[in-house]
């Protein structure tokens, strides 16, 4: 009988992982025992993915706000500091703000609008037009702002974030003003001294700041590249991709972990003989069409990943098959003529009309994605996703 069923996704429930277990015996023993308890074995070709938290836990991957303060105050001179295009976030960003300004008698906070980088949004297009803002030029004060647009909520969380940031500012013993604006080079008017907090456009604004006579430029990925007071570092990324852990605790994103990874895949090669990828990953990408945010708030969606993963997928698209090439075929001729295109495809299908409106994006990003919604940010209890017949096509 023909297979009937697709790509499969599945929630793998796992004991609660702290500092120091063996996370690769848990990864296997625990898809393994998911085989036993609901009858389907592994196959070649599936994916374990399992969470970046889980495997920064495992690696004690900790760092507190004293540690992020003392590095910031060593590279930033613990002045007046510039801190700018922060993500609105109370997990992502406030807990390292309060340690950001522990490290400062200044800050000077500079926030992107209509919304932060990754869609958070603090005012409406709607708004800017209705006041007459250019949101490419137009630099706001706090004052400006408030005469301007008043108190504005985040749409889900509820909080303002322009007072829930200042106060952290303050109630961490630093002083602070805020700004709106949207050139990184407006910074250098009040401060040579800059801490960018950007993810994905990090970079270019480095080199802008650079260009602009910034004396002292730091991106989070800066901070806390090495251990600081015996704490946890990412040699990497810093501080990008870190997480609030406690009041006064950040987990950072997990460091190198590429041996994780194959070595997951040797053990369930040597238990099952069957050759299957092993990826972590952290946040999907991808955008809420309600709120407008962008779900990617790490720097990248899988950090280590085993090589059957590295490329995109090089698919036809059957409807264009079915409507285009083979429109005046039906019923077995249809699924045949179809099949033999498929079988008969081109290793790189780019340029080829029959593949237009596939997803030209890598597959860690795409099967990332599909576990971060598979496994969720709350109680489900699932850090562990298997994947199942991603690889497969109609033919098989």
């Amino acid at each position: 009988m023909d297979r009937r069923i697709g790509t499969i996704s599945r929630g793998i429930r796992c004991p609660i992982i702290r500092e120091g277990d063996d996370l690769c015996k848990i990864v296997v023993d625990s898809v393994m025992e998911a085989t036993y308890s609901e009858g389907f074995g592994l196959r070649d070709q599936d994916v374990i993915s399992l969470t970046e938290s889980i495997v920064a836990r495992a690696q004690g991957n900790y760092a507190s706000i004293q540690d992020i303060a003392d590095d910031v105050k060593a590279k930033l001179g613990g002045e007046t500091i510039g801190v700018i295009f922060p993500i609105l976030s109370r997990n992502r960003f406030a807990i390292c703000l309060k340690g950001i300004a522990m490290g400062a008698k200044k800050v000077v906070l500079m926030l992107s609008y209509p919304s932060d980088e990754v869609g958070n949004a603090l005012l409406t297009y709607d708004q800017l037009d209705d006041a007459g803002i250019n949101p490419y030029s137009d630099v706001l004060t706090l004052e400006k702002y408030r005469e301007l647009f008043g108190e504005n909520k985040h749409e889900f969380t509820g909080v303002d974030y322009v007072q829930y940031y200042s106060d952290i500012i303050t109630e961490a013993g630093a002083e602070v003003e805020i700004i709106f604006a949207n050139r990184a080079q407006e910074i250098i008017k009040y401060t040579d001294c800059v801490l960018t907090c950007d993810i994905h456009t990090r970079a270019r604004t480095k080199r802008l700041l650079k260009e602009a006579g910034a004396k002292a430029i730091c991106g989070l990925d800066d901070i806390l590249t090495a251990s600081v007071n015996g704490s946890g570092y990412n040699d990497k990324y810093g501080l990008l991709g870190s997480n609030k852990s406690t009041e006064d605790k950040i987990k950072l994103f997990p460091r190198e972990c590429q041996d994780l990874v194959e070595n997951i895949q040797k053990e369930i090669l040597q238990l099952t003989d069957k050759h299957v990828e092993v990826m972590v990953y952290g946040d999907g990408a991808f955008k809420d069409p309600q709120g407008k945010i962008w779900e990617l708030a790490d720097p990248v969606v899988s950090p280590a990943y085993t090589k059957g993963l590295i490329g995109t997928p090089n698919e036809l698209k059957l409807k264009y098959l079915a409507d285009n090439d083979f429109k005046d075929l039906s019923g077995k001729e249809l699924r045949d003529a179809i099949a033999k295109s498929i079988k008969e495809k081109e290793d790189n299908l780019v340029g080829n009309m029959a593949s237009q409106g596939t997803t030209p994006r890598q597959l860690t990003d795409l099967i990332g994605s599909l576990c971060d919604l598979t496994s969720g940010s709350g109680d489900k209890g699932t850090p562990i996703v298997l994947v199942q017949g991603y690889f497969d096509n109609f033919t098989d």
